[in-house]
């Protein structure tokens, strides 16, 4: 079984070891040292990176058998017994100041709100708690932040050590162990005790603050997001320089960006409402011209309208198709046909008279249209639309209904 030199010292960054064995793991070079304090994947917190004789260590994991910490290597190369180690400190402190932050917050959220953490998540770019009580709100989670950073502020001493079977269960552990023998406790003065193996902070002030961004209902549960220490400070500078960014460029101060966002979303709104107001004139005034210019068929007296609008939006068509068969006895067929290549689309409807007078059935009509253009299509007797991702051949999709229009009329009136 290798030392694991973090449980006594988790700011150790250096140290030698001999190699007691070297393998191939998942098909990659690995080692396994007498010694280490290199971080194996556990207990929700990620492995640890860094450098063994030169070559970088890319993973970290304890193998089950024996209990040996196993390093993967980027490449062979730790030639000789006899090596150094180096972990990446700045990954193994970030780490460490989100681990203890978890069971800060942790304990925080027993303390106020009686919720326990049921998960815990943590990765290199958030780290996250399951709690068992859901919904929570907003004022709830800020009241346990602010019990949190009030731990943290006192910079109260964090310590963790292996304790006996006969002196765990005299500690007021605030979730129950079921391990036999000694189990390593971490404990935050007058705060918290927990069972945990991870790497963690000598001082709650080397935290520097926790902050909660996001949080969720799930089911039963609730997941909250949330930053410790140098992420907390990133998210900070990013959030504030986005905010001073935002101030300038309207010339405003910081405290007006959320009144200056909701009056031009205010006014968007309104000019979005005014916008569509007139379109839907415009298409009203189209869809009238277009009726108008179409001649009644001799077959039946249908009036059938039909037009390519190149370039046009589906919507554009499906609102001028339901503006024309709005009119008694008419056959709408349009088409928006575009450059090869990118994508056309076709609606076609018929008002009520003429699909209960006439086997004429919209969604079949546009089907067998889109496929003649290589494309797709379907909808109810009296509307249906499809398209082609070869715009170019919206001229044939037309030829095709048109004909099966002229078709239907004359089978109706024969």
């Amino acid at each position: 079984m290798t030392h694991r030199l973090y449980y006594q010292d988790p700011y150790l960054r250096r140290f030698p070891a001999r190699v007691v064995e070297a393998l191939a793991w998942d098909g990659r070079p690995a080692v396994v040292l007498d010694r280490t304090a290199f971080y194996p994947t556990g207990g929700g917190q990620p492995h640890d990176t860094g450098r063994l004789a030169g070559v970088a260590v890319v993973d970290v994991l304890e193998r089950e058998a024996d209990g040996a910490v196993i390093h993967i290597l980027s490449e062979p190369g730790t030639a000789g017994d006899e090596i150094e180690g180096e972990v990446d400190w700045d990954r193994r402190f970030d780490l460490m100041q989100q681990h203890t932050g978890q069971h800060l917050l942790s304990a925080a959220f027993v303390e106020r709100l009686g919720a326990n953490t049921v998960g815990f998540h943590l990765s290199d770019e958030y780290a996250t708690i399951d709690l068992d009580r859901a919904p929570l709100s907003a004022e709830e989670l800020a009241g346990v932040e602010d019990l949190t950073n009030q731990v943290i502020f006192e910079n109260r001493p964090v310590d963790a050590r292996f304790v006996p079977d006969e002196e765990v269960a005299r500690l007021p552990l605030r979730k129950p162990v079921t391990h036999e023998g000694p189990v390593r406790i971490v404990h935050v003065e007058g705060f918290d005790h927990s069972a945990c193996g991870g790497t963690h902070v000598r001082a709650t002030g080397e935290l520097g603050l926790v902050k909660i961004v996001r949080f969720e209902r799930r089911g039963a549960e609730t997941r909250v997001e949330f930053l410790c220490g140098w992420r907390a400070l990133a998210d900070y500078e990013a959030k504030n320089r986005l905010l001073m960014d935002l101030a300038r460029e309207f010339t405003v101060g910081h405290w007006e960006v959320a009144e200056l966002v909701h009056r031009l979303a205010g006014e968007a709104q309104d000019l979005r409402r005014e916008l569509r107001t007139q379109r839907d004139a415009l298409l009203d005034a189209e869809a009238t011209a277009l009726w108008h210019e179409a001649g009644a068929l001799p077959q039946g007296g249908v009036r059938l309208v039909r037009a390519d609008l190149p370039g046009r939006a589906p919507d554009d068509l499906k609102h001028l198709a339901q503006r024309l068969v709005a009119h008694p006895g008419t056959v709408a067929l349009l088409a928006a046909s575009a450059e090869p290549g990118q994508n056309g689309y076709l609606c076609f409807a018929c008002s009520d008279d003429v699909s209960d007078d006439v086997d004429l059935h919209a969604g079949q009509l546009v089907r067998g249209a889109a496929e003649a253009a290589g494309g797709r299509g379907g909808g109810r007797p009296n509307l249906a639309q499809g398209g082609s991702p070869q715009g170019e051949r919206l001229a044939e999709a037309l030829d095709y209904a048109y004909a099966q229009v002229i078709d239907s009329l004359s089978t109706a009136g024969g």
